[in-house]
């Protein structure tokens, strides 16, 4: 089986994803840990990081590759990133993860120790240049949920819970 679970910044698609790996022992592909790791190895902050993805494509582009390329060719694991749901072709169950940008920028404030007004400045500028790039490489609109087949609003559970109704989705998947 593979999944794909997707969402903007801080929405929890990493919670859920380790939350998942435990429970169901699938491997995790993040895109998100990829970037963040990329960033710090060159020593830019996320904002920085993503100007030059916008400069430099191919970086975009090489973590988007291999996370297919492993994604695809991989079996009982989940692929968390924004793009997976658009990027892995033969998933099984597609989900979006979503919440407020308020909600958001709470979490991510508290995991990066950052003033919150900050955070949701860089948010909001980290958002629109992930959405110009992947409307300008891939054409993807990453507000349309179309593709989805199940979209939940992380501010209503918490990662246990959000499980259990994944878990519930997966239980009862027509494959």
């Amino acid at each position: 089986m593979r999944i794909t679970v997707s969402g903007p910044p801080g929405s929890g698609t990493t919670s859920l994803s380790k939350q998942l790996s435990e429970k169901l022992s699938f491997e995790i592909i993040s895109a998100g840990e990829v970037f963040r790791s990329l960033a710090a190895e060159r020593g830019l902050s996320l904002i920085e990081f993503g100007s030059l993805c916008e400069s430099d494509p191919s970086v975009d582009r090489l973590i988007d590759e291999r996370q297919k390329e492993r994604g695809e060719a991989g079996d009982d694991i989940i692929v968390e990133g924004r793009l997976a749901g658009h990027m892995i072709d033969n998933a099984d169950l597609r989900i979006w993860i979503a919440a407020s940008v308020e909600c958001r920028t709470q979490r991510i404030s508290e995991r990066e120790n950052i003033d919150f007004e900050a955070s949701k400045a860089e948010t909001i500028v980290r958002e629109e240049s992930e959405a110009e790039r992947y409307r300008k490489y891939y054409g993807i609109e990453i507000n349309d949920l179309s593709i989805y087949d199940l979209v939940i609003n992380s501010e209503k559970w918490g990662r246990e819970e959000l499980a259990f109704v994944v878990n519930t989705a997966i239980e009862n998947i027509k494959i």
